[in-house]
């Protein structure tokens, strides 16, 4: 009897509870743009709830908020003067052709059927942003990945504020991807696998003797995933959250990636062709909001100070790894993991059982299990702790709130 009553009800109580649900969430929608409200009015601006909102469910909602919440969480004054470039700024630069070739084929990069002409006076904007940039920052080396991270702030804030809050970005957050070299790159790469090592040393140890290395995640790692995915609402969505934290989370989100995919890696082939064309061809329906939870979750279990070490042990065991400085260099230069693939298999010789002894920690105390805290709109300790390890990262931030 209570079975054909609950057959019955089915379809009118599967839309009583879409109807419920959606109201809940259009509560919820309207209660978190309140509290940024809030945020943003309150004297002097509460920079680090701007950060919960940011970090927790759903991000900062829509661009017209970015365009205010962006600049507060990069200490951007938006009522500062537009940067003006020197005159000639395409004739004097060095970088102008690799921009240009860049540039051109980042078509994928706007919005689909959006009009050609509108479409290239974008790229035209994009183009003078990036060049100014590094025309008022000599310091800095322009590098392939760095468009795809401008052309998204540039989308939505527009030029002028993109051109500001670009250049915060590139002289903190982005700064190591940025040297003349890519040592710095390198060794922030180097802490993907002590992070998979932590949560799931199967997987780490399936991964080590398949000699993948790093190299899959370089271009999630440079340019915060927006060369890699391709719909932009997911895109914009994780430059709320890494905004907002530490500058070493894309790498925490990139574990949380392979960890979630843990059973495919499991199932190839272990050996380094097999697992690098699986893990660097990222699927586009991840659950973001589940992945951006743990990623802050790994954060608090394991900040980059404990797995210091353990990064600085993956650096000295690459000469058996995939991930070498040259590996780095070529796929600067050509932005195309086949082309690495090509280059290893000419000149690499396996040596798995090398690769182990070296490579291999013994398994000692290791039953670390993953405390899924979850970061709802009501944030709990562990988004409140990346809340404070972003402020305590850069202080030279917080000095200045707006009114």
């Amino acid at each position: 009897m209570a079975s054909q009553s609950v057959q019955g009800e089915g379809p009118t109580s599967s839309r009583w509870d879409g109807g419920e649900e959606k109201a809940d969430f259009n509560a919820k929608r309207k209660k978190k743009v309140a509290e940024i409200d809030q945020a943003l009015n309150s004297d002097p601006t509460d920079v680090a709830a701007l950060r919960r909102m940011a970090i927790s469910e759903g991000g900062l909602l829509t661009d017209e908020i970015r365009q205010k919440v962006w600049p507060k969480l990069l200490n951007v004054n938006t009522n500062d003067p537009s940067p003006v470039s020197g005159e000639n700024l395409r004739q004097m630069s060095k970088d102008y052709q690799q921009v240009l070739l860049d540039v051109r084929r980042s078509l994928r990069r706007f919005p689909p059927g959006m009009p050609e002409e509108q479409r290239e006076g974008l790229q035209e904007e994009l183009i003078d942003i990036i060049l100014l940039i590094l025309e008022r920052n000599p310091q800095l080396h322009y590098y392939q990945g760095y468009h795809d991270i401008v052309v998204t702030f540039l989308l939505v804030v527009g030029e002028r504020l993109a051109t500001s809050l670009v250049e915060k970005l590139s002289t903190h957050h982005l700064r190591d991807f940025m040297d003349p070299t890519m040592d710095n790159t390198k060794h922030i790469l180097n802490y993907l696998m002590p992070i998979i090592d932590q949560v799931n040393p199967e997987l780490h140890d399936f991964m080590q003797r398949a000699e993948v290395g790093t190299i899959f995640a370089l271009s999630w790692l440079i340019t915060w995933f927006g060369h890699v995915l391709s719909d932009f609402r997911h895109v914009v969505r994780l430059y709320d959250f890494f905004l907002a934290c530490h500058p070493l989370m894309p790498i925490y989100f990139a574990a949380v990636i392979v960890l979630y995919r843990e059973q495919e890696v499991l199932d190839c082939d272990c050996d380094m062709a097999s697992v690098h064309h699986l893990l660097s061809q990222i699927p586009q329906d991840l659950p973001y909001e589940t992945l951006i939870s743990r990623a802050g979750d790994l954060f608090v279990q394991f900040p980059p100070s404990e797995l210091a070490r353990e990064a600085a042990a993956q650096q000295q065991a690459e000469k058996t790894a995939a991930s070498t400085f040259k590996d780095f260099e070529l796929a600067s230069a050509q932005q195309r993991p086949d082309m690495v693939l090509r280059q290893r298999f000419r000149g690499l010789l396996r040596s798995e059982e090398r690769t182990k002894d070296v490579l291999t920690k013994p398994r000692t105390n290791r039953f670390v299990k993953l405390a899924v805290m979850g970061l709802t709109v009501a944030l709990g300790a562990a988004a409140l702790a990346m809340v404070k390890s972003a402020l305590e990262w850069a202080p030279k931030f917080q000095l200045q709130l707006f009114p």
